[in-house]
């Protein structure tokens, strides 16, 4: 069998150590503000906290784009030249045009030696995925097998963040100015949720940033509780400046399962991007759809 190579974007916000130590092959997006001609590429040349400095001086959340159809191909043929085989994964179709870009640049190339699985997902509702690759190529299958059993797990993912202000989401034209006015009026922190492809709200707490987390909380005990989880692993994953809150839910689920298998990364420019600063989710696989 060929050598497998997991190929990942950089949205899956997966720790470095991890992605090196388990040969990952992760391909940055682009990253642009409007009046600056650099195209910064996630995680190369920009991190999150220049995307806030930028945001600041400029008044201005930047633009993320996909990889192109250009760039895909050249990824796969560097590899496909090889002698390996490819299976690629990255931030969902409905999030982002990469996905297509990849199925479009995978039709270049033998349909025996590459592998594309949409993740209908961001952030390390990637990374899960990336992680049951890793552990599925370790234990000997081919491209094809990951890939069926990888899909089974998409519908799977959980996928959570609390937010702590609309400004980012008002400045990409995500929310009104009347909403945002109102949140910060009603002191309401929004939980998002990836549902059906989409990040989407569904629960808007009022009060304090800490309600927010303990709604992400109580929903991951209820899931435990109802033995929902699985546990190979759990992702805390937040966008900095965070005032101890990342803390304090890797206390609180350290309490609930076993703290080694909680995985606390740093989420990277598409997050930071959109979101915002004190952005946190608690991100895991469940055993069935509730």
């Amino acid at each position: 069998m060929n050598k497998i190579i997991i190929i990942a974007d950089s949205t899956c916000d997966l720790e470095p150590e991890y992605v090196e130590k388990n040969d990952i092959v992760l391909t940055p997006l682009h990253v642009s503000f409007a009046g600056d001609d650099h195209d910064y590429l996630d995680g190369v040349d920009i991190d999150s906290e220049t995307v806030y400095k930028k945001v600041v001086e400029s008044g201005n959340t930047p633009k993320t784009g996909a990889k192109n159809i250009g760039e895909m191909i050249e990824l796969f043929k560097k590899y496909v030249d090889q002698g390996c085989d490819i299976i690629f994964t990255g931030i969902g179709s409905g999030l982002s045009s990469t996905y297509n870009n990849a199925m479009i640049a995978k039709q270049e190339f033998d349909d025996d030696r590459i592998e594309v699985v949409d993740s209908q997902n961001l952030s390390t509702g990637i990374g899960l995925l990336v992680s049951k690759m890793v552990k599925y190529r370790d234990e000997g299958l081919n491209i094809h097998e990951i890939a069926t059993k990888v899909r089974e797990l998409v519908p799977l993912v959980s996928a959570k963040f609390c937010i702590d202000r609309l400004d980012y989401l008002y400045k990409g034209g995500r929310c009104s100015g009347m909403t945002k006015i109102f949140a910060h009026a009603l002191k309401i922190h929004p939980v998002a949720k990836v549902i059906d492809g989409k990040l989407t709200v569904y629960k808007k707490p009022r009060g304090l940033y800490r309600k927010a987390v303990d709604e992400q909380i109580e929903e991951f005990l209820k899931d435990y509780n109802d033995n929902n989880i699985d546990l190979d692993n759990v992702f805390v994953t937040d966008s900095g400046h965070m005032d101890g809150e990342d803390n304090y839910i890797i206390k609180r689920l350290g309490e609930i399962i076993d703290p080694k298998i909680i995985r606390h990364t740093r989420a990277g420019c598409v997050v930071s991007s959109h979101c915002g600063p004190k952005t946190i989710g608690i991100l895991y696989i469940l055993k069935r759809k509730n």
